[in-house]
């Protein structure tokens, strides 16, 4: 069944970077861009609308998302972890077909990749997501029918319980893009 709703990103950028040891989603990447800016243009060119999602007071980040066309929304219990503002996201957009879900600190996700889960999605896939070298990777689509468990969403493994409950329903698409699985955590993984 093809889905007729808006595509919605959730960019998830309300982590608190404690191993890179400083704001790592402004640091410029190679092209002078910030990492979280990056990550929001390749989200943003594969969805209808994205909702970014920050900590309280990362006002620099938030204007910086806002510029660059994404609708910022504050999650109060950020430090909670990645569930709780995964679910403050999506409550942030409920009017959606699905949404697909993606990480600040992983610039390196090729538009086209997104493109294709957010098509899955539009096309019927209840969840769907890349897989690189037989890795599941970054983003996740997740469709509205999973919106009450998406909401409800707490503690720090954002939607792994949710993947988990409903595995026969992920659809891997396999891509040949390695930025799937390259995310950010310390200043050494700018440079690998």
């Amino acid at each position: 069944m093809a889905q007729a709703g808006p595509i919605v990103g959730v960019l998830l950028a309300a982590g608190s970077a404690q191993r890179f040891r400083g704001p790592k989603l402004m640091v410029p990447l190679a092209d002078g861009a910030p990492l979280g800016i990056a990550a929001l243009r390749n989200l943003s060119a594969a969805v209808d609308a994205v909702v970014a999602v920050v900590r309280p007071g990362d006002e620099e980040l938030a204007k910086a998302l806002a510029a660059n066309g994404a609708r910022v929304t504050a999650c109060p219990r950020a430090s909670e972890g990645m569930g709780v503002s995964l679910a403050w996201g999506v409550r942030a957009a409920p009017v959606a077909s699905g949404w697909v879900i993606a990480l600040a600190d992983m610039p390196w996700i090729a538009p086209a990749t997104t493109a294709r889960i957010a098509e899955a999605l539009r096309h019927g896939s209840a969840i769907a997501a890349p897989a690189h070298g037989g890795d599941r990777g970054h983003p996740v689509g997740i469709s509205a029918r999973y919106y009450g468990e998406l909401a409800a969403l707490s503690g720090d493994e954002g939607a792994r319980r949710l993947l988990s409950a409903h595995a026969q329903s992920l659809e891997l698409i396999p891509v040949n893009d390695p930025g799937v699985l390259r995310d950010v955590d310390t200043r050494g993984d700018l440079d690998r």
